[in-house]
C-alpha cells in the first residue's frame, strides 16, 4: 500500500514537471520582456528626434558687418544680432568669429576668347591670393570655364600645385558661367563642411550654359555658397576706354552676389587685381557666424526668405544671403 502511494506521488510529481518546464521555456524571453505586435503604446524616441531635428533644421548665416567707411566691425557679439525668418524671429543657437574657421574656396576663372589680353594678370594676382588667404585647414580648387567647364585642381592647401595649374590657363571660345556655378555647387561644394566661397574672374555674360542663371543660383544658395565676382567689363581693364562689357553682365554678377551675401568688385584696371584679391581675402577673415533653430519645422523644400538686423546700431551696414532652401523628405 505504502509503495503504491509512493509510486503514484513519483508519477505526479514527473508529470507536474514536465509542464512547468514546458511552460517556461529558459532559451526566450517572458512575454512582458517582449515586444507586443500592434502595441500602441509609443515608443520613446525623444532623443534621436530632437538630434535629427537639431541636425536638419540648423540655419547657417555668414555675415559681414561694416562701418560708414566700408570697415569692417569685428567686435560684436551675439547679442548684437537679430535674425528673422519668413517674418518670424529666430533663437540664435550659434555665434562665432570667422576668422580662423576652416575655408573652402573655389576659383572661377573665365577663359574665354574675350578675356585672353589678360590672362596673365589673372594668374598672378590668383597666386598671389591664394598663397596668403590659405592656412592650414583652408582648401581652394581651381576651375576654368569656356564653352565647357574644366575642373584643374580639386581642393587642396597646396598652393604650388593651384600655382602650376593656374600657369595653364589657355583661352578658348563660348561663355558657361552658369554651368560652371552649378556643377561647381552641386558636386564640390555642397557636400562640403566648412565656410564656403565662390570667387568668379568674370564678364557676367553667358553664351553656351545648358543651365539657366535661376538655376545656377539656386545651387549656389543650396551649397551655402558665398559668391564674390570679379567684374572684367571695364575697358581699363583691357587697355583701352569706356566699357568693354554690357550692363547685362554687371547686373547678372550684382544679383547674383546679393542674393548670397557676397559682393562684386569692379577694378578699373588689371593691375588693380591684388587689391581686389585683398579686400576679398580681409572680408573671408572678418565675417561673423550665425546659427539658428528654424521655428519651420515643415521639410518642404520651400525658399524661406531671411534678414539679419543689428540691434541699436543703426550706422552699421550688414550683408549676408537673402535666404534658403529647407530640406525635404
Amino acid at each position: 500500500m505504502f509503495r503504491r502511494h509512493i509510486g503514484w506521488i513519483v508519477t505526479c510529481f514527473a508529470i507536474l514537471c514536465f509542464f512547468s518546464r514546458a511552460g517556461q521555456p529558459g532559451q526566450r524571453p517572458k512575454s512582458k520582456d517582449r515586444p507586443r505586435v500592434g502595441s500602441q503604446q509609443p515608443i520613446d524616441s525623444s532623443v534621436t528626434n530632437d538630434a535629427i531635428r537639431v541636425q536638419v533644421n540648423l540655419v547657417n548665416l555668414t555675415c559681414s558687418v561694416v562701418d560708414k567707411s566700408s570697415r569692417f566691425v569685428t567686435s560684436l557679439t551675439r547679442e548684437d544680432f537679430q535674425v528673422i525668418e519668413d517674418g518670424v524671429p529666430q533663437q540664435i543657437k550659434n555665434f562665432a568669429r570667422e576668422s580662423n574657421l576652416p575655408l573652402r574656396i573655389a576659383l572661377l576663372i573665365d577663359t574665354s576668347e574675350s578675356v585672353i589680353s589678360k590672362l596673365k594678370f589673372e594668374q598672378e594676382a590668383a597666386t598671389r591670393f591664394f598663397s596668403t588667404v590659405l592656412r592650414e585647414p583652408d582648401r581652394g580648387l581651381l576651375v576654368e570655364f569656356d564653352s565647357g567647364v574644366t575642373l584643374l585642381q580639386d581642393f587642396t592647401n597646396d598652393v604650388n600645385r593651384l600655382a602650376r595649374e593656374l600657369k595653364n590657363l589657355r583661352a578658348g571660345g563660348g561663355t558657361s558661367l552658369n554651368d560652371a556655378i552649378y556643377q561647381i555647387s552641386d558636386e564640390k561644394l555642397l557636400t562640403t563642411t566648412g565656410r564656403k566661397a565662390i570667387i568668379l574672374i568674370t564678364d557676367g555674360e553667358d553664351t553656351s550654359s545648358k543651365y539657366s542663371f535661376d538655376e545656377a543660383l539656386e545651387m549656389a544658395q543650396r551649397a551655402e555658397a558665398t559668391v564674390f565676382a570679379i567684374s572684367t567689363n571695364k575697358a581699363a581693364f583691357f587697355g583701352g576706354g569706356g566699357h568693354h562689357g554690357t550692363k547685362n553682365g554687371d547686373r547678372v554678377l550684382t544679383q547674383l552676389t546679393e542674393d548670397t551675401g557676397g559682393k562684386v568688385f569692379f577694378p578699373a584696371k588689371a593691375d588693380d587685381l591684388d587689391m581686389t584679391f585683398r579686400q576679398i581675402s580681409e572680408e573671408l577673415r572678418s565675417q561673423y557666424s550665425v546659427g539658428y533653430i528654424s521655428t519651420n519645422t515643415k521639410r518642404d523644400g520651400t525658399y524661406r526668405g531671411l534678414q539679419v538686423k543689428l540691434i541699436d546700431n543703426k550706422r552699421l551696414r550688414i550683408r549676408h544671403r537673402k535666404g534658403y532652401y529647407a530640406p525635404t523628405g
